[in-house]
This record gives C-alpha cells, sequence and structure tokens, in this order.
C-alpha cells in the first residue's frame, strides 16, 4: 500500500506567489497615485479653509493676521484674541497638513497675505504647488516651480 501525502507542489507554490506579485505590481502605482490626488484636494481644501479663516479674522479685528498660528486654536480655558482667534485646528495652523507645507506670508501693516502651499516630496506626497493671496483666487503650478500671483487660477 501507497502512503500519498496531500499538499501542493513547489511549482503550485511559486505560481500562486508569482500571480499575487504581478497583482501587486499593478496595485501599488495606483494606490500612489491616489493618495497624491488625496493630498493635492486637501491641500486646496485647506488654502480654501484659510482663506475663509483670514476673512473671518479680517472682519473681527480690522486686519488680516501676522502669522498663521494667529488663527490657530486659543489655550485651555482662554477666549478668543487677535493672538489665537480659534479658527482653524492646530495641526493647519503649525503649516504642514496631508503632505503639504502651507508658509503664510503677511503684507504691508497686514492690510494683505499671501499663502503658498508645497509638497513635502514632490514624488509621494504631491506635484502641484499651489498659490493663494485675500483675493480668494487659488492657483496651481504644475511644473515643479513655485505657485504665485501669475499661476494658472483653478476651476
Amino acid at each position: 500500500m501507497r502512503n500519498r501525502q496531500k499538499g501542493f507542489s513547489l511549482i503550485e507554490l511559486l505560481i500562486v506567489v508569482a500571480i499575487i506579485l504581478i497583482i501587486a505590481a499593478i496595485a501599488i502605482p495606483n494606490l500612489l497615485r491616489s493618495k497624491i490626488a488625496a493630498n493635492q484636494a486637501s491641500a486646496v481644501g485647506s488654502l480654501r479653509t484659510l482663506n475663509t479663516s483670514c476673512i473671518a479674522f479680517s472682519t473681527s479685528y480690522g486686519q488680516f493676521p501676522a502669522a498663521l498660528t494667529n488663527l490657530g486654536p486659543v489655550a485651555s480655558g482662554g477666549t478668543a484674541s487677535s493672538t489665537s482667534a480659534d479658527l482653524i485646528d492646530s495641526v493647519l495652523s503649525a503649516g504642514t497638513k496631508s503632505g503639504y507645507t502651507f508658509l503664510f506670508t503677511p503684507g504691508n501693516s497686514n492690510q494683505s497675505y499671501t499663502i503658498t502651499a508645497t509638497p513635502i516630496t514632490a514624488a509621494t506626497t504631491g506635484q502641484n504647488m499651489y498659490f493663494t493671496d485675500q483675493s480668494g483666487v487659488i492657483r496651481v503650478n504644475t511644473s515643479g516651480s513655485g505657485a504665485n500671483a501669475t499661476s494658472t487660477p483653478i476651476g
């Protein structure tokens, strides 16, 4: 009587591993592209939030904020003021969110401002650079150099 062992042969296991690797090779680049698109959409959303917050700040205090942190949350038990207006969360007021760095630059006597959003790592967090100012128009530069007031407005 012959004793047969049950199980998969080495060739069968190698074929299954090869199929899994092929599927992974197709899926991973799509996943990375999706992550970059999500980061870029988050950056545009954050710029819209910052524009709205700057307008609210200007309405309350008669000028635009002097720094991004002035839009941030108040200390525990404190009240909103021109140095912490409680209009945005602590993550965005720190200047980095969803793979983008936000640089706020006040204008003369805080009567204007500019904000740029730059990807932390262009290959993995985002490819577009964004710009906005007190006009509320968000502009994009896809060429790799910084966005500015002459860049293409987004729709």
